[in-house]
């Protein structure tokens, strides 16, 4: 009992600052260091100086200038490609801007903010950097609805650039179409590009469309093609307008 003692009163402090070492980093692996996180809050908060209203008002306010510079920053790049486009077409379009797009609609229809005083008249072609995005099917005096080429019930005659196989492409309601062929046995292959067919009642020829995702030669009653479109339909913005006779020229 003497020797114990005489051990403790030598060893115990070591032992027990020893002991509470590991109690302590125990306990911080376990909670990740919220526990001591806690009590430096708890230590530190007489210290803290807590902002006043006016502190607060001008804060919040300085983050909404500069959530407001990133937006105009990336309208404005997103606007000067489109511009760039623009400079690349033949023909010169009407520049609209899409002020209306329903999120039950997405992918069927859009509304333009430009109308009948811009020039822009029914069944003309709506062209974006990509490719083909669809039809005016109706106007106003300030404004035009657009039917997507990614509606359900859209229709486009379509060929592949390479082969010449013809076929009508139907929307599927997102960014991927489906090309039926006239042909039992079309000339197409995966990465093929489609374009609108010198047969499409709709639109001109040679604009572009799309890539050939997936082919299924077996599909009855006609062989398909699953295309990947081009334009960028997630996120539209800016589009071009052509009267449907020279769109492609």
């Amino acid at each position: 009992m003497y020797i114990m003692r005489r051990w403790w009163d030598k060893h115990g402090v070591a032992v027990v600052l020893g002991g509470l070492t590991l109690s302590a980093a125990w306990l911080l692996r376990q909670t990740q260091g919220a526990a001591l996180f806690e009590a430096y809050q708890l230590l530190s908060r007489p210290f803290q100086v807590n902002p006043t209203q006016e502190e607060r008002l001008t804060n919040a306010k300085v983050l909404e200038l500069q959530q407001r510079l990133v937006e105009l920053e990336s309208q404005n790049q997103k606007l000067q490609e489109f511009l760039d486009y623009s400079k690349t077409q033949k023909q010169q379009g009407v520049f609209a801007p899409i002020v209306g797009r329903s999120a039950d609609h997405w992918w069927q229809q859009v509304t333009l903010g430009r109308g009948r005083r811009d020039g822009i008249e029914v069944d003309s072609v709506v062209m974006a950097p990509g490719g083909l995005v669809g039809r005016v099917v109706s106007v106003t005096s300030n404004t035009s609805r657009v039917l997507l080429i990614s509606d359900a019930t859209s229709r486009v005659g379509a060929v592949v650039s390479r082969s010449r196989s013809m076929g009508f492409l139907r929307g599927q309601g997102s960014n991927r179409a489906v090309i039926q062929f006239f042909n039992k046995v079309p000339d197409v292959r995966r990465g093929d590009v489609i374009s609108t067919s010198s047969v499409s009642k709709l639109f001109p020829s040679a604009l572009p469309l799309g890539r050939v995702e997936s082919v299924n030669l077996d599909k009855s009653p006609a062989p398909e093609a699953v295309i990947e479109l081009t334009a960028p339909f997630n996120a539209l913005e800016w589009v071009m307008v052509y009267p449907q006779s020279t769109a492609a020229n």
